[in-house]
């Protein structure tokens, strides 16, 4: 009689964590952090044969260095943590929502139409109104067509939204045209026309609307039925249906809630930081936002802080590239590293790897 062919088991197997005390979460990000600018000081040495530590003082010195880069800081974390968190009400539904991009571009192009022909027209108090509710239109049309299509024909949202990026891209570069007689392509900035400044700070009131934006997130996600039934369609929509939830209602009424912040943040964009628009006003936040979201876990408290390392190492990488004279794909490099280490910790929160016991087989 033969003898039955033995099979040897798997060496490693992944087993679900289960949740894990806060200190711990910090503790394992903590020194993801310093494995990384470690292993970034390897690099740098080896590439460049400049001092890590000068490295390391640039980086802080581009993002504190004076009063107006922490301004500047403050501005870019309040627009991409907005951008972050019109992104996340869909995506804790499962709709991934790829157009953001499109969506900011949209609700600045409204902005900028509203200053362009009412501004100078209309009592300033009314026109600021007008910008307001123009921008969030703009933003909620943009995401409602893919929202509307998914719920009644089942498409596929991830092509939609990206589509409606570069339709975004083309609508902005076409009116450009119309609006500039000189075929410059270059609309003149119009502060006369913009947001409010308050207290000498042109950026205040941008980093104050996006503060009370991520309460009011933070409390309609997690304390509000809307922000249940998208939990519930983001777990299962058969689930959903069977306990009374109309997902098709929830998915459009939750894209109208993302496509209104989108139009909110090119607002703030547009009225009242650059006055103006260009096709790469948005500048990739749309994608960016997508992984503040993600390594927050969908919450907006935890975005304030993956947005500011974001930022901060975008800004610290720049100002490298400056003081060494070095090219930008260095400073690249280095922002990689040290967000692949932050993403790949996440896994080691998820999971724990173990070892099978050596000299066992399955029969």
């Amino acid at each position: 009689m033969s003898n039955p062919k033995k099979t040897h088991s798997a060496l490693f197997h992944l087993v679900k964590r289960a949740p894990l005390p806060w200190y711990w979460n910090l503790a394992v990000r903590a020194i993801a952090v310093v494995l990384a600018l470690v292993v970034s000081a390897v690099v740098i040495t080896l590439l460049t044969q400049k001092n890590p530590i000068e490295v390391y003082s640039s980086m802080l010195d581009g993002a504190f260095g004076t009063e107006l880069r922490i301004w500047s800081l403050l501005q870019n974390i309040a627009i991409l943590l907005c951008i972050s968190l019109a992104v996340t009400p869909a995506f804790m539904m499962r709709f991934w929502n790829c157009g953001a991009e499109g969506q900011v571009l949209v609700g600045g192009l409204a902005t900028v139409s509203v200053m362009m022909f009412l501004g100078g027209k209309i009592p300033t108090p009314l026109l600021m109104v007008v910008m307001v509710l123009a921008s969030i239109l703009a933003g909620i049309i943009w995401a409602v067509l893919p929202a509307v299509c998914k719920a009644l024909w089942n498409t596929n949202e991830t092509l939609f939204t990206l589509m409606m990026n570069y339709v975004a891209i083309q609508l902005v570069a076409f009116f450009l045209k119309l609006f500039v007689k000189s075929g410059s392509g270059i609309l003149t900035p119009m502060p006369q026309y913009g947001l409010p400044v308050i207290g000498g700070q042109s950026y205040l009131l941008n980093i104050l609307i996006v503060a009370l934006l991520t309460i009011l997130v933070y409390i309609y996600l997690k304390y509000t039925k809307q922000g249940y039934e998208i939990s519930v369609v983001g777990e299962s929509e058969n689930t959903a249906r069977y306990i009374g939830v109309n997902v098709k209602k929830v998915i459009i009424r939750t894209l109208v809630v993302s496509g209104a912040l989108c139009g909110i943040a090119g607002l703030l964009l547009v009225g009242g930081t650059n006055h103006t628009i260009s096709t790469t006003t948005a500048g990739g936040r749309g994608f960016t936002a997508i992984m503040v979201s993600w390594l927050a876990k969908f919450n907006p408290i935890y975005m304030v802080f993956t947005t500011f390392l974001i930022v901060f190492l975008q800004k610290g990488a720049q100002q490298i590239s400056t003081d060494f004279r070095l090219p930008s794909a260095i400073s690249d490099i280095i922002t990689g590293i040290i967000l692949f280490f932050i993403i790949g910790c996440e896994f080691f929160l998820q999971y724990k790897i173990l070892v099978a016991k050596s000299g066992k087989e399955a029969k």
